[in-house]
């Protein structure tokens, strides 16, 4: 976590008159932050960089993508008592939001690891303007796929691209950007899939496609010889509840924007003992 960021954080939990934590003599304090439920535990190195620049020592074995138990300590932390009243609100937050996005990657992980050994789980764009970074870092503790981290990291073509200039022109023009940078093209059809392969498409995304839908369309790829020259994307209205069936099509990779949006934070909790 970037200095600028732990204070864009901390001024604006603080702001410009703490009256709540330092009614209390700054002594010096310990805690012990602990899971109050089962979860994969995700945030430790941003409560960790928090803690660092509020000079509070936490000690912890923990990293993220670890299992805990209800109870499990997190880290525990000596300092003085006015700093860490002023983590607590800001570390818990960032626990229990991250923590709860790798929990329910790593569930979602299970399901398709039952049913398949190599399609992959990637969250997408769809997070929280400000911590994108650390939702899709959550989401690889929790066994997942970041997906593109930005509109840099590759060229992603989609229905409005297309429909302002064509697959084709799409396509010839994400080539001109750079040898380096993969192409995606989002499709709704399995003609439209087969097209965006034979153009030179990286990777295809099958946007809303019912299960049954997607396995279609891998089989015509496979039947025209393009199957193994594209990575293929099953999105769009994919949720813990219908992910078996996207998981036995054998696509590569299932995207849910469910794991950041739909995610539900982990009861987390600090305590002073000293």
């Amino acid at each position: 976590m970037l200095i600028k960021e732990i204070e864009s954080f901390i001024e604006e939990d603080l702001g410009y008159d703490d009256v709540s934590c330092t009614i209390v003599p700054d002594k010096p304090s310990e805690a012990v932050i602990f899971a109050k439920e089962n979860c994969i535990i995700a945030g430790i190195k941003e409560a960790g960089s928090i803690f660092c620049y509020l000079g509070i020592q936490a000690e912890t074995n923990l990293k993220d993508g670890d299992r805990l138990k209800e109870g499990d300590v997190i880290f525990r932390l000596k300092g003085g008592a006015v700093s860490i009243l002023r983590a607590e609100r800001l570390t818990l937050n960032f626990l229990g939001h991250l923590s709860g996005i790798a929990t329910l990657t790593r569930a979602c992980m299970d399901i398709v690891r039952q049913n398949s050994e190599t399609t992959r789980v990637a969250c997408t764009r769809k997070t929280t303007p400000g911590i994108r970074k650390f939702e899709k870092l959550a989401v690889a503790a929790g066994g997942g796929d970041p997906h593109r981290f930005n509109l840099s990291d590759s060229v992603m073509i989609k229905d409005n691209h297309i429909k302002l200039m064509g697959i084709e022109a799409a396509i010839e023009a994400a080539k001109k950007t750079g040898f380096t940078r993969k192409i995606e093209v989002e499709v709704e059809s399995a003609d439209d899939a087969v097209m965006a392969a034979k153009l030179g498409a990286d990777i295809i995304m099958l946007d809303n496609m019912k299960p049954d839908a997607v396995r279609e369309t891998l089989e015509i790829l496979k039947e025209k010889g393009l199957r193994d020259l594209v990575i293929v994307e099953a999105s769009g209205g994919i949720s813990q509840a219908n992910l078996e069936g996207y998981a036995k099509t054998g696509v590569d990779i299932i995207s849910m924007g469910s794991l950041i949006h739909k995610s539900r934070w982990i009861d987390i909790s600090l305590e002073i003992t000293n």
